[in-house]
């Protein structure tokens, strides 16, 4: 078996490859770097399995926390993972939109499938999950309704601000003009959208886009970005583990 951790700083995620390529486990555990995440997520994969851990032969590790964690054979970045990771699922992808928790990073590839040029936002929240659960905390849901209400929103709510404590702002103050919360979840879902494009647009955008990481599992959102960006965009099975299946696939290639 070959291993790949990608620890995020708010996930940790594991996937184990066979010999063949087949994945025989996969995890999410909502804890990252600096906790018991990546451990719990090692141990939930090998259960999931049905192997022990010396049967594993090779693992990378990849992401935020990859220079924490001391068991690997090697240490890729989450860049080349999440490439690699898109390719074996999606061979003709050219554009991918990884956003997570804290980041989010737009990877353009190749026609070989190799990386060419990303652009990442790691210092704002603007356009990442924690928008998304400031959002749900103002609309006083779960993460995972919000995609549900935006549904029913018939009139998007401007939320202009790019700055998620401002954006916050913009939000209380919508509901206290009595704004439906739905015209509300819509108009943010858009903000979201919006600030993904234009990192996107920073480096251009060809099709056959992708997405992948936790905000991927979010439909208006990935609805909101193929309006604007005109184009459709892919969402594979299992998004968040994306990263950690690269991070195998690498393993496995250190044997050939």
């Amino acid at each position: 078996m070959y291993l790949g951790i990608d620890i995020g700083s708010s996930s940790s995620k594991a996937v184990l490859l066979d010999v063949q390529g087949q994945i025989k486990g996969s995890a999410v555990v909502n804890v990252g770097t600096g906790s018991t995440g990546p451990k719990k997520v090692l141990d939930s994969v090998i259960q999931q399995a049905g192997i022990h851990i010396h049967d594993i032969r090779k693992t990378v590790v990849t992401g935020y926390g990859r220079m924490t964690y001391q068991d690997a054979d090697k240490q890729i970045t989450e860049i080349s993972c999440h490439a690699k990771g898109v390719v074996y699922l999606v061979k003709n992808a050219r554009t991918i939109i990884d956003v997570g928790g804290q980041d989010a990073k737009v990877i353009r590839l190749d026609q070989t499938g190799s990386v060419e040029n990303f652009v990442m936002n790691d210092k704002c929240a603007a356009g990442t999950g924690r928008f998304l659960e400031v959002m749900a905390r103002v609309l006083d849901c779960q993460v995972n309704e919000l995609s549900h209400l935006a549904e029913k929103g018939h009139e998007g709510v401007s939320i202009s601000s790019t700055c998620t404590v401002f954006a916050e702002s913009e939000m209380i103050s919508q509901l206290a003009t009595g704004k439906p919360i739905e015209d509300i979840a819509l108009g943010a879902h858009r903000s979201i959208a919006q600030r993904i494009v234009g990192l996107a647009n920073r480096i251009g955008v060809s099709e056959e886009v992708v997405m992948t990481g936790g905000v991927a599992l979010n439909e208006s959102v990935v609805n909101a970005i193929e309006k604007e960006i005109g184009l459709p965009v892919v969402r594979v099975e299992n998004p968040q583990v994306v990263g950690a299946l690269g991070a195998a696939l690498f393993a496995r290639d250190l044997e050939k």
